[in-house]
């Protein structure tokens, strides 16, 4: 005999409670997991397509681990070491930039005076600036100083820390692999344990979280890195320094709503004001990168490779990755799009049934009005 649905909420409510206390009492424990399991996710189809040509799963699991492994090999040999040198060079700038804002300023000011006589008197504070400017400069450079010795002791300190990160490298591929080979047959074991009067429409709602989710990923990881490649090369045309690092990381921060152009955008255009101070030209060809960029994405990419029927508002994403990352940490982000995913397919899935209810038509089981 069917449980009743309040005796089935119960259940399913200690279930989402349990599984919540473990995830964020074993966080740091199941990273590596988690990561293993979202790689399996999003190879699963690749291998589905070998099987459908006539390579047998083992086989399909070894091609796609091999060419995993090189583009990793390429990723560690080619790309890695120009974006790290130019990660390094570009906090060598912004130092050289802070360290140089007091003389830019009296530079500005000096001009100012020049073409503007009465302006410096009608606003005396903008004389003072320069110290103003210089003590709070100060204060910032003091407190990432001190900040960075401490993560820089700490990190030096901690040899775990090292091993954690070799260890997660490690484990993460072999969980993998192995998910891979079994993920037909796990997905087939979860089918068979379910309870068989609600199994259809658990298949359903399942079925409608995997595409939300698929399609989500997928095309938000083909829109991070079309745009990634758009502004690192576009940058490097106009001949900002530190264009491939600055475009590597305005393209990483798309997944986020609003906050990949926004980021991109106040470093490129912070870096062009240094580097072109007086030719505007290239001032505004580089915001006109990123200008041009959100306008594509908008318009083109992301209805196209991600489409309106995925259903993950950017507000409901941005709650969630600051929900579960303030609560869960780093774990937390890995599974905040998978959740928030799962939630908007179950919410819609509830709306519907609730629309379909006595509760909602206001009429009995055979039409008759129950008010």
């Amino acid at each position: 005999m069917a449980l009743p649905v309040r005796s089935q909420l119960k259940y399913w409510g200690a279930a989402a409670v349990v599984f919540l206390l473990l995830l964020w009492w074993l966080g740091n424990v199941i990273l590596p997991f988690v990561l293993g399991a979202g790689v399996a996710y999003l190879l699963d189809p690749v291998a589905d397509r070998l099987e459908r040509i006539g390579l047998s799963r083992g086989l399909s699991v070894a091609i796609i681990a091999i060419v995993m492994l090189l583009l990793f090999v390429a990723l560690v040999l080619l790309v890695i070491p120009t974006l790290i040198s130019q990660a390094v060079s570009l906090s060598e700038r912004l130092a050289e930039i802070i360290e140089g804002a007091p003389g830019t300023v009296a530079s500005f000011q000096e001009w100012i005076s020049t073409r503007y006589p009465g302006f410096v008197e009608r606003f005396p504070d903008f004389a003072d600036i320069e110290t103003t400017l210089r003590n709070m400069l100060t204060n910032v450079t003091e407190a990432l100083r001190s900040r960075a010795g401490t993560l820089v002791e700490g990190a030096l300190a901690s040899f775990s820390g090292f091993f954690n990160v070799i260890i997660l490298f490690l484990i993460v591929p072999v969980v993998a692999v192995y998910l891979l080979i079994d993920w037909d047959r796990m997905i087939a074991k979860i089918d068979d344990l379910l309870p068989r009067e609600h199994a259809p429409t658990i298949r359903r709602v399942a079925s409608d979280i995997d595409d939300t989710l698929a399609g989500f990923l997928r095309g938000q990881g083909l829109v991070c890195l079309i745009l990634g490649v758009y502004y690192a090369a576009a940058l490097a045309i106009v001949g900002l320094q530190f264009g491939l690092i600055v475009g590597a990381i305005a393209g990483f921060l798309t997944f986020i709503p609003y906050v990949g152009a926004l980021v991109g955008g106040i470093l490129a255009i912070g870096l062009a004001l240094f580097q072109f101070w007086g030719d505007w030209v290239w001032i505004i060809a580089v915001w006109a990168i990123f200008q041009s960029g959100q306008f594509v994405e908008g318009n083109f990419l992301t209805p196209k490779l991600v489409g309106d029927s995925v259903g993950l508002h950017p507000v409901w994403l941005l709650f969630a990755l600051s929900a579960f990352g303030a609560v869960f940490g780093f774990v937390g982000l890995l599974v905040a799009v998978p959740l928030a995913a799962s939630l908007g397919v179950i919410a819609r899935f509830l709306t519907a049934q609730y629309r379909d209810s006595a509760l909602y038509r206001g009429t009995g089981g055979d039409g008759t009005d129950i008010s």
